[in-house]
């Protein structure tokens, strides 16, 4: 059998807004929740339609989430980047770089970032 690539794990500070942040602003779904697994944290495995890997968000009250700046990010890919983070903008969510709609006008590279309410990047590209 093939080895594949499963899922990666973040630990968050809420889960219920992690799930509602990454499920409104990203696309996700929910395949499962566990309010207590056998090492005693709450769990979500999200997963977008049509994609095989999974995030699995990790919340223990006993955990405060840090890490340094710029060490993880995700990344999600849209048909229309354009589209994507101007619904996102309309929503209240900040895309960055500034600037983002006249660098992809102008040619520039169609990359952009959003930021999930515990400081883990989202890098949006374009398929």
């Amino acid at each position: 059998m093939p080895i594949t690539f499963d899922h990666t794990r973040i630990r968050v500070s809420d889960l219920q807004q992690s799930i509602d942040w990454y499920c409104q602003t990203c696309g996700f779904e929910v395949l499962k929740r566990t309010d207590k697994s056998p090492s005693g944290n709450q769990l979500a495995h999200l997963q977008i339609p049509g994609s095989a890997h999974k995030l699995e968000l990790t919340f223990s009250p006993d955990f405060k989430v840090e890490f340094p700046e710029d060490l993880v990010h995700t990344c999600i890919r849209v048909d229309d980047i354009v589209a994507h983070c101007q619904m996102l903008e309309d929503a209240g969510v900040e895309v960055w770089p500034d600037g983002w709609k006249e660098k992809f006008t102008s040619g520039g590279n169609k990359m952009a970032f959003i930021t999930d309410p515990d400081g883990y990047e989202v890098e949006i590209l374009e398929h």
